[in-house]
């Protein structure tokens, strides 16, 4: 940003509304706090701020400060931070008239916004479902690449937030296979439009069919599980270190799993993954499949996801890996 014309800089960011692209009151508010407080303000202040126009939880608006209004507004070259300070860059060669209009021009961006949205500004947050820890909440928004998981907009263009799958007044967890990250428009659809009686679907993760191998697996056997799935080596493995995860309620298919299955699968085979990189440093590569019906060669009826180590060498010619099912499919 030209130091000579700061203000003229600000002024021109907070007035483009394409560079000022607001979705949420935070931008205009938290410039106007800076502004109001010689140029640095500790993020607690910066959440009263947005406590009050909207009445909800300070810890909520303090995650949504450093989530959002922080990385939008740092990565434009306007602010800094410094662990739990928020400043204005170059707040020093402002005037007091220029530090006014600024504020001034938040203020007529907060009001068009308000004026155009209404209450509806703060819907996404009486809808919320409860408080999510900041560590979880970050490593949700960061399995989702900082992206909705329904409609793929950026955290950057609208702010995101933490979902439970199966909601928890349906008996959903905070496991955070049961959790994923959607903008609070998405949020608000999802549980506005969704009137399903999801608790068959919660009763069902609990299902063990009487006689199935991985229904009755012995606790020894587990060398890591969550909430919804669990692992094993293969008790025939292709290669060393050859693993199976396994979802714990009984169900033939993949394609049958609900998403907190799949994700808690998901889950297990990148940390698994990395588990057998740091055992054996020979491993460059993995094959991952599923047999999935009879005539695709499923010979136990629980769904189960192979990961198979692969090493250099480990065969003659590896060229088509999966492709392999059908032997003279596998090179082309």
């Amino acid at each position: 940003m030209d130091m000579d014309n700061h203000y003229n800089s600000l002024l021109k960011f907070i007035t483009d509304k394409r560079k000022m692209r607001m979705q949420h009151i935070s931008q205009p508010v938290m410039l106007m706090t800076l502004l109001r407080n010689g140029g640095k303000a500790p993020i607690t202040q910066i959440a009263k701020e947005f406590l009050s126009r909207d009445e909800s939880q300070i810890d909520y608006y303090a995650h949504i400060t450093k989530a959002m209004p922080t990385k939008v507004l740092k990565g434009h070259g306007i602010v800094d931070r410094d662990k739990d300070d928020i400043s204005l860059v170059n707040y020093g060669d402002l005037s007091e008239s220029e530090i006014q209009s600024l504020i001034d021009a938040c203020q007529h961006r907060l009001d068009d916004y308000l004026d155009s949205h209404g209450q509806s500004a703060f819907d996404h947050r009486k809808k919320s479902s409860g408080y999510i820890s900041g560590t979880l909440r970050y490593e949700i928004l960061k399995k989702a690449k900082f992206r909705c998981e329904l409609c793929g907009i950026s955290a950057d263009e609208k702010a995101l937030e933490v979902d439970h799958i199966l909601p928890r007044n349906k008996g959903g967890g905070d496991d955070s296979s049961n959790l994923q990250a959607l903008c609070y428009s998405c949020n608000a659809m999802k549980r506005d439009r969704d009137d399903t009686d999801l608790r068959n679907i919660r009763d069902s993760y609990s299902h063990r069919e009487t006689g199935c191998l991985f229904c009755e697996i012995p606790e020894e056997r587990i060398i890591a599980e969550n909430e919804l799935a669990y692992a094993i080596r293969d008790g025939y493995p292709v290669t060393g270190l050859h693993t199976l995860v396994i979802p714990k309620r009984h169900v033939s298919s993949y394609f049958d799993l609900g998403r907190p299955e799949i994700n808690a699968c998901n889950m297990l085979l990148e940390s698994i993954k990395q588990d057998i990189q740091a055992t054996d440093t020979n491993v460059t590569g993995f094959n991952i499949g599923i047999n999935d019906g009879e005539d695709a060669g499923q010979t136990i009826f629980h769904c189960h996801i192979h990961l198979i180590p692969r090493r250099k060498g480990d065969v003659e010619e590896p060229r088509g890996g999966i492709r392999g099912v059908i032997p003279d499919k596998q090179k082309y």
